[in-house]
C-alpha cells in the first residue's frame, strides 16, 4: 500500500470556489499487487493518466486546491461508486442490475486496463476488495467531499474540475470528416452537472488556446461528476479529457518534447477556469 492514497496541496490562501482533481494519475503501485497481476509494469499503466497531476501542480497559485490520486487506478478506481463490483473479478459478488462500466471491466476494481487487457488470472477476494475501498476509495473521497463543501461554504458555490487524459486514439470513432480532430473532450453528463455559463467558459478557454474541443462525446463523466454536480444546489462538476499525444508518449509512458510547453498553455487556461470561481458569478446568475 501506498503511504497514502492521495497527495493533497493547498494554496497559502484559499481565493477560488474552483477545486481540481486528478483521480487517475496515481502511480504507486503496490508490490503485491504487481506479483498478483498478468501484466508486465508497463501495459499495467495504459489505463493511467500519467503525469496529469504534474501538468496541475501549479494550481495553488491561483488559490485552488488540488487532490490528486497516489493510488493507481487499475489498483481501484476512484471515479466509481463503491458499489461498483464487477462479479467477473471479485468473489462472491453478484450482480443485481446492468451497468455498463462493470460489463466493460471497469468497475470499482477493474478487471482489465486499456484494450480490454485482463489484470488478473483469477478473482480478487471479496475482503480484498473491501480493504481497497476502506483504505483509498473512502480516504480519497472524504477529503474531495470535504473541498467541495468548504468551497461552496466560502463561496457560495462550489466548481470542481475532474482532469483526466485520453488515448489518442479515442477520438478515431468520434471525429468528423471535415473538421478539425478535437484534442479536448468536455463532460457535463449532457447539461446535468454543471451550468451551462461555466462549461462555455470553460470551452471558450480551450478554443482560444488553440485546442479543438468538443462535449461529452465519447466521455461525459463518470461517478465524480455525477456525484459533486448539482448545479441546483450550486454544486458544479466538469470532467476534462485531454489528448495524451499533446504532451506524451503514450508508448513509452513518458513526457515527450512537447510537455513543459502544454504545461505552460495549460496552466494558463487553468488560471482563467480558477478565475472564474473568484467573481461568485456563477452564484449570482443562479439567483
Amino acid at each position: 500500500m501506498p503511504a497514502a492514497p492521495y497527495d493533497l496541496t493547498m494554496p497559502e490562501r484559499l481565493m477560488t470556489s474552483v477545486v481540481f482533481a486528478s483521480p487517475h494519475s496515481g502511480r504507486d503501485y503496490p508490490a503485491g499487487f504487481l506479483r498478483e497481476s498478468i501484466l508486465d509494469e508497463r501495459t499495467i499503466r495504459s489505463s493511467e493518466d500519467a503525469f496529469v497531476d504534474q501538468l496541475l501542480a501549479g494550481v495553488s497559485q491561483f488559490g485552488a486546491p488540488l487532490i490528486a490520486a497516489r493510488v493507481p487506478r487499475a489498483y481501484i478506481d476512484l471515479n466509481r461508486a463503491a458499489d461498483e463490483l464487477d462479479p467477473a473479478v471479485v468473489e462472491g459478488v453478484r450482480l443485481n442490475t446492468h451497468n455498463p462500466r462493470i460489463s466493460s471491466g471497469l468497475g470499482v476494481i477493474p478487471r482489465v486496463v486499456a484494450g480490454g487487457r485482463a489484470i488478473y488470472r483469477g478473482k480478487v477476494p471479496l475482503s480484498e476488495a473491501c480493504r481497497r475501498i476502506e483504505t483509498c476509495w473512502r480516504p480519497y473521497h472524504a477529503c474531495l467531499s470535504g473541498l467541495v463543501d468548504d468551497a461552496r461554504a466560502r463561496f457560495g458555490e462550489s466548481i470542481l474540475i475532474d482532469m483526466h487524459s485520453m488515448p489518442h486514439e479515442a477520438m478515431d470513432a468520434v471525429a468528423s470528416s471535415g473538421r478539425r480532430r478535437a484534442e479536448i473532450v468536455i463532460g457535463d453528463r449532457f447539461g446535468s452537472t454543471a451550468g451551462a455559463a461555466l462549461v462555455e467558459r470553460i470551452e471558450a478557454a480551450f478554443e482560444a488556446a488553440g485546442f479543438p474541443t468538443v462535449r461529452n462525446a465519447p466521455f461525459a463523466g463518470a461517478y465524480v461528476a455525477q456525484t459533486y454536480g448539482r448545479p441546483a444546489q450550486r454544486m458544479h462538476a466538469v470532467q476534462i479529457e485531454m489528448d495524451r499525444s499533446l504532451y506524451m508518449n503514450e508508448r513509452e509512458i513518458r513526457p515527450n518534447g512537447n510537455f513543459a510547453g502544454f504545461k505552460r498553455i495549460l496552466t494558463g487556461i487553468l488560471a482563467e477556469i480558477a478565475d472564474i470561481g473568484r467573481t461568485g458569478e456563477l452564484s449570482l446568475a443562479a439567483e
